[in-house]
């Protein structure tokens, strides 16, 4: 039967938001509410307190570990450091010129080394060799052959440390490649110790997080956090002493590397997970690990992005209904495109120029405009979970000092906008953000001369 024209667009208008309405409906399983977040931070406080048990920190999801840190530079630490940091196929070697006095400064220069193929392929002992011989070379560069330096060596595995300069590595979390190391390294980390000895006094174990805490604070004074949330993410901060019962001790406080990545595990966000969580976490190399890393890191969020465009395409949502080939490889639409796209800057074109490169080429304008609201949405999503996380820990160092309102300085390796999330969950703390500068690297070295410091004053 015929209609009139005004019954038809009733009638497309009906359809549309429907359309609408279904969109909302699946962008609303990833929007938190304050409740939620309330709940997040509330469950991350509880773990927190587990983790540092004795009694419970063995089923904590939160390991809490110990870093043997016990203090924060406080501006009269001076002298030459060399650093090492260790990872992937390369490391890096450097040597941190720390001044104190009216010229406080830090001076870097580096040299970069590669680890040859047949040395990844071959026995600890041989990398460790190498590693060594690397250093060597770097010292005669300098100038400084056998000169007798203090080393900070960032090793970047998750490692349960027993001392400052002692640890043990821990076996979750780690990708083919590292555990291709730990098989052949771990029993020969002693030869690294040893070797060194030929070159430098005192080493230190340092964890990127505490690096990047330690960077800050000579900067600022007030800075007691570290955060990360890049690739991955974590996050430390000097907790009381008396509060560790992992360690010996009830006076001063110490660095506890928290590890937070693994939050979850025992089941603490499940109800906060959507289908498009648990299906990336379902291909993920570790299944059931690292939650809430995979729900904030930079590693996870352009796949989350990718399985709800997925969705939509399926639901006839997105693109007509057709999605490309690309569109269905895992890993295909990387964190980078999801930063470009929610950035306020980036116009439609542009945002169309990057679906053009999945393999979108029909996409509309409406299209890019659903595409930058699901990826603002789950980046919105991220900076929240890490806020609440990041709440907590705030709020625990307020509470440990009896103090009612908290002034406090977060050293970060990327600032994502946590800001309003923080206010609303710890409105009795007064956080500032501050950008690290290469926190493997001269935050090893000011750990060193921390620890060179504070061995120098007689402590412990």
């Amino acid at each position: 039967r015929c209609c009139d024209r005004s019954g038809i667009t009733k009638l497309l208008r009906s359809c549309v938001s429907l359309l609408e309405w279904m969109r909302q409906c699946v962008l609303d399983t990833l929007r938190l509410s304050r409740e939620q977040l309330l709940e997040v931070k509330r469950r991350f406080s509880e773990e927190m307190t587990r983790g540092l048990s004795k009694q419970t920190h063995k089923q904590a999801s939160i390991k809490m570990l110990p870093t043997y840190v016990r203090s924060t530079p406080d501006g009269s630490e001076h002298g030459d450091f060399l650093a090492l940091d260790l990872g992937g196929s390369s490391f890096r070697v450097l040597l941190v010129r720390v001044r104190s006095g009216t010229k406080r400064s830090v001076d870097m220069q580096q040299k970069i080394y590669s680890i040859p193929q047949e040395i990844m392929q071959g026995t600890g002992e041989e990398l460790f060799n190498h590693i060594v011989d690397c250093i060597a070379d770097f010292l005669e560069y300098m100038g400084m052959k056998g000169a007798s330096l203090p080393l900070g060596f960032t090793f970047s595995f998750p490692c349960d440390q027993t001392k400052l300069d002692e640890y043990r590595i821990l076996l979750y979390n780690l990708t083919i490649y590292q555990t291709m190391i730990y098989i052949f390294c771990f029993p020969v980390l002693t030869v690294l110790d040893d070797a060194l000895k030929q070159y430098e006094d005192s080493q230190t174990l340092v964890n990127d997080t505490v690096g990047t805490m330690m960077t800050c604070g000579y900067e600022d004074p007030k800075c007691e956090v570290g955060l990360i949330v890049g690739t991955g993410t974590n996050a430390c901060y000097m907790e009381e002493m008396h509060n560790i019962e992992l360690v010996e001790g009830d006076n001063g406080r110490m660095c506890v590397n928290v590890e937070w990545g693994a939050f979850g595990e025992n089941g603490e966000l499940e109800e906060f997970c959507t289908e498009f969580d648990h299906l990336v976490d379902a291909c993920s190399n570790y299944p059931g690990k690292q939650r809430y890393e995979k729900m904030i890191s930079g590693m996870y969020l352009g796949e989350i992005v990718r399985n709800v465009l997925l969705d939509f395409t399926a639901k006839g949502l997105l693109f007509r209904g057709k999605v490309s080939e690309r569109l269905k490889t895992r890993g295909i639409f990387e964190t980078k495109f999801l930063s470009q796209i929610e950035s306020d800057r980036l116009a439609m074109r542009q945002v169309r120029s990057i679906l053009q490169h999945l393999g979108l080429t029909g996409s509309t304008c409406d299209d890019s405009v659903l595409v930058k609201e699901v990826c603002s949405v789950v980046a919105r999503r991220a900076a929240q979970l890490s806020g609440a996380g990041l709440a907590a820990v705030v709020d625990k160092i307020r509470q440990n000092r009896n103090l009612n309102q908290l002034s406090i300085t977060v050293g970060v390796d990327v600032h994502k906008n946590q800001t309003k999330t923080l206010r609303d969950l710890a409105p009795q703390c007064e956080v500032t953000f501050l950008k690290s500068e290469d926190g493997s690297g001269k935050g090893a070295a000011l750990i060193t001369a921390v620890a060179c410091r504070v061995k120098n004053e007689g402590q412990q």
